[in-house]
């Protein structure tokens, strides 16, 4: 499932929107050691892009 995840946020991220959807789903599919290596490699692929959105997702999913 990580690597599906990443898979979809490679071919998603032309979209903000697409990006936040996809991300938001994966957070919670993964289990909690996938989440902290998923926000890793987002921060380190994506993070110049869309950091607000990675760190906007993780935020909300972990107050749920």
């Amino acid at each position: 499932m990580f690597e599906l995840s990443k898979n979809i946020l490679e071919k998603v991220s032309f979209d903000k929107t697409l990006f936040r959807k996809e991300l938001t789903k994966a957070v919670k599919w993964l289990k909690p050691e996938e989440k902290a290596l998923l926000m890793i490699w987002c921060l380190t692929t994506f993070g110049h892009q869309y950091k607000d959105v990675i760190n906007e997702v993780y935020k909300s999913v972990v107050q749920s």
